[in-house]
């Protein structure tokens, strides 16, 4: 339930900072969270996209950092993305207004250099990603000795992602003795796991059941058979849809992201952005700002994005491919109806994807609607190279070839490369030619006398 936040024990210094943002109530998972991590023990919080995790987990460590004279951080903060690593950062530095707090966030993609020197100079707070943590670990400019408080935020994209390894073996060099803070919108078995192995009896907050969509959010379905009906469709929706003000595209990889730009480009250039993960760094983030202000409309993204965007007032959230796992749509759609308001949620789903749309319904426990394709959206019949089916069989098209009479026959004369005889190695026939018999090797025996 939620909660004023001068009901929970704040400081003077956060509440100021809280007003000072125009936030008065808690949500659920923020003020369900806070006495138990104020007690101290291990937390698993399992709430949905845009429910305000962040602060779930920020607020009550902030309430008990003290002031101390300590290089090494006392709080370190995993996250699976650079985004999602500024993203924790900003909130950080918005609600410490008047506090004093050292936070810094590193992740890969930029100068590792520059980042040991944030490492060096004193942090009470640090964000990473867990591949860069690792590296600054293993350089000797990072140590853990004074670590804390532990959280590992969106661990299942984590995992998704590769990060395992790395996350296990920051978990291994980890004092013994910390609080662990687990927050993410799905569970699965290999995060029970980790839960096992690294966390002690932690309590599980779950606001609503994994895989629960916002109810906010209305859900839609179009039937398309291919990506240029797709494409055609996307823009028959953006040219004729005027609620459709900040729209987020997400597709399957980065090359299907930039082909889809190159097609939809000419309908507003300066207000279509593309972001995926072989973008540069600034390039990246200049986008996000851009989007969030509005001078971007729509903004073209890969699954990597879908956790690291916490941008207000995104209207639409298209699915132009459906994602292969059901959790990762509910983070894709978690990016709208966030903050008390609605969104909306459409998906382009061809003959493979139907199978995700059944999975994915599985696992919201509820179906979702099917909307007819508008009449005037042209039907192409031309289809990708990826879309195309590979036959892995035998060609039965190709022409049988004609046996003779002679091939009916049950015997066959042997070839006469089939009709040699093993008569021995090459030496040793060689030898043999020469001496009249066997060559032996070594001194021979002496006889007995």
């Amino acid at each position: 339930m939620s909660v004023l936040f001068e009901e929970l024990n704040l400081n003077k210094q956060l509440l100021n900072s809280l007003n000072d943002l125009g936030y008065i109530y808690s949500t659920p998972i923020q003020s369900v969270s806070f006495p138990v991590i104020m007690s101290g023990r291990d937390v698993i919080g399992i709430a949905q996209t845009g429910t305000g995790k962040t602060l779930a987990y920020t607020l009550p460590l902030l309430r008990q950092l003290k002031y101390a004279d300590i290089r090494n951080p006392r709080i370190v903060i995993i996250v699976p993305t650079r985004e999602l690593v500024q993203q924790v950062v900003n909130e950080i530095k918005k609600v410490t207004t008047y506090m004093t707090v050292r936070v810094a966030g590193i992740y890969g993609g930029t100068n590792i250099n520059t980042q040991k020197e944030v490492v060096l100079d004193g942090l009470d707070i640090l964000v990473a990603t867990p591949g860069r943590l690792l590296d600054i670990a293993l350089s000797g400019e990072l140590r853990f000795k004074s670590v804390q408080k532990l959280i590992i935020d969106e661990v299942d994209e984590m995992l998704n992602l590769g990060f395992r390894p790395q996350l296990k073996r920051v978990l291994d060099l980890m004092p013994v003795k910390r609080q662990n803070l687990m927050f993410s919108a799905t569970m699965n078995d290999d995060i029970e796991d980790i839960l096992l192995e690294y966390f002690n009896v932690p309590e599980k907050i779950e606001i609503v059941p994994t895989g629960t969509p916002l109810d906010k959010i209305n859900q839609a379905v179009y039937h398309v058979p291919n990506f240029f009906t797709k494409v055609n469709l996307l823009e028959k929706l953006l040219i004729s849809s005027d609620d459709m003000d900040k729209v987020l595209v997400f597709v399957a990889n980065k090359r299907l992201a930039d082909r889809l730009y190159e097609k939809i480009s000419h309908l507003d250039p300066e207000k279509i952005g593309v972001i995926h993960s072989n973008k540069s760094q600034n390039n990246r983030f200049a986008s996000v700002r851009n989007f969030e202000s509005g001078e971007l409309r729509i903004l073209i993204a890969t699954d990597i994005i879908a956790r690291g965007l916490d941008i207000k007032n995104v209207s639409h959230v298209i699915n132009f491919d459906m994602p292969d796992e059901p959790a990762n749509y509910i983070h894709r759609i978690g990016r709208t109806g966030r903050a008390d308001k609605r969104g909306e949620a459409i998906s382009f789903v061809n003959e493979v994807e139907m199978e995700y749309q059944m999975n994915i319904e599985t696992f919201m426990k509820q179906p979702v609607d099917i909307i007819e394709m508008p009449e005037d959206v042209q039907i192409s019949d031309i289809y990708t190279d990826e879309e195309r089916p590979v036959l892995y069989d035998k060609d039965y098209l190709k022409p049988v070839k004609k046996r003779s009479s002679s091939d009916s026959d049950g015997f066959h004369e042997k070839k006469d490369k089939n009709k040699k005889v093993n008569l021995g190695g090459s030496y040793k026939r060689k030898i043999k030619a020469k001496y009249k018999k066997p060559k032996t090797r070594g001194q021979k025996p002496r006889k007995k006398r």
